[in-house]
């Protein structure tokens, strides 16, 4: 248990420290107008933030290894691709957020039958129950994934929403969910009693995963 709250802690820590900026609109004129409106010096339209997270300037910072690797140079059209490649990113951030949201509160309703359940029922419900955990674990890892390794914004670009903010804020609390929600999970087999609690980490990260995605419209 020592080691899953270090790792707790650690995730929120680096949650808690995204990229508060968020797009938008994803078309390309979206992306030159925020080109053209960045500045009229080249090397500022170049820049990157001074703030990027850890996954972001592992392969997208001064030295990170899209740059080493000449994948991703950091020129003017370069940063004009990268931009693109973000609204794409973040665009499908928020979708698989929502496969998300469906997925945990598929569980809560799994869980809620389990009770009543019996039998063959049971079983059914159990390996059901079980497969929507994988496939809504696989969701979330990717909705992460797809936010924390996005390119990042401009230079420019660093008012953040109060949106955003709270998406921020509501990260934290479905993440906390999302680990409560499986490590209970591993144990209802053979501790029936806590299928509530696992059910009440599940609706709580639905909860909270909601009004995350929505915000991002704000």
């Amino acid at each position: 248990m020592a080691k899953l709250f270090v790792l707790l802690l650690c995730v929120c820590l680096q949650v808690h420290a995204q990229d508060t900026s968020y797009v938008r609109q994803t078309t390309a004129a979206t992306v030159d107008n925020q080109l053209l409106n960045a500045s009229t010096d080249s090397d500022a339209q170049l820049r990157l933030p001074h703030k990027m997270m850890f996954t972001q300037r592992v392969f997208w910072g001064p030295n990170g290894l899209l740059r080493v690797a000449h994948i991703a140079p950091l020129t003017q059209e370069g940063r004009k691709k990268e931009l693109k490649v973000r609204a794409f990113m973040l665009l499908s951030h928020k979708v698989t957020g929502y496969a998300t949201l469906a997925g945990f509160v598929a569980q809560g309703i799994l869980g809620l039958k389990m009770n009543n359940a019996t039998g063959i029922e049971y079983d059914q419900l159990v390996n059901a129950q079980r497969t929507t955990r994988t496939i809504t674990n696989i969701a979330y890892g990717t909705t992460a994934l797809l936010s924390l390794t996005a390119p990042p914004k401009l230079l420019a670009d660093q008012k953040a929403r109060s949106g955003v903010r709270l998406h921020k804020y509501l990260s934290i609390i479905h993440l906390a969910g999302f680990i409560a929600t499986n490590v209970l999970a591993g144990k209802t087999n053979q501790h029936t009693e806590l299928r509530p609690y696992q059910q009440v980490a599940a609706f709580t990260t639905a909860a909270a995963l909601a009004p995350a995605l929505i915000a991002l419209k704000f």
